[in-house]
């Protein structure tokens, strides 16, 4: 294939982007799965552990293994959920507020790079045409059907 696939473009375009988020985490003996982890941790209330997987979009397996080096950095603490006797909820420990921030900022530098180089109405057609490309794999019709 002589042109670039949309699936392509993607790929190479989020594996560069975890790379330069990896290396940036990195600086502070951390991750990009840990800083995702730590920006979606509600810093004042804590978050269930089942609604952290589906609000990061990880696997229960990947999310339990990152949790737990987080636990082991002293970044989270599990305690019961007061509003479910089975459940967890999990808070970021005063380490992990300040590395919570520490990735918030790498994100919003990351978004104000891209601002900086992008014109509005480009990201706004960027938007639209991911949001059309998460509609079409969500719908599952993709391999089912044809498209119109």
């Amino acid at each position: 294939m002589k042109e670039k696939t949309i699936d392509y473009i993607l790929r190479s375009t989020w594996m560069n982007v975890q790379k330069m988020y990896n290396e940036e985490a990195s600086k502070k003996d951390s991750t990009m799965a840990t800083g995702f982890a730590l920006i979606s941790i509600d810093p004042e209330e804590g978050t269930p552990s089942t609604a952290l997987g589906p609000k990061m979009g990880m696997e229960a397996t990947s999310l339990s293994r990152t949790l737990k080096n987080m636990e082991g950095k002293g970044l989270i603490e599990r305690k019961p959920n007061p509003e479910d006797g089975r459940g967890v909820l999990i808070h970021l420990t005063p380490f992990g507020k300040e590395m919570r921030e520490f990735s918030k900022n790498v994100v919003l530098r990351f978004d104000e790079a891209v601002k900086e180089n992008i014109s509005e109405e480009e990201l706004k057609t960027f938007t639209k045409v991911a949001n059309t490309i998460l509609e079409l794999i969500n719908s599952k019709k993709i391999y089912t059907e044809k498209i119109a």
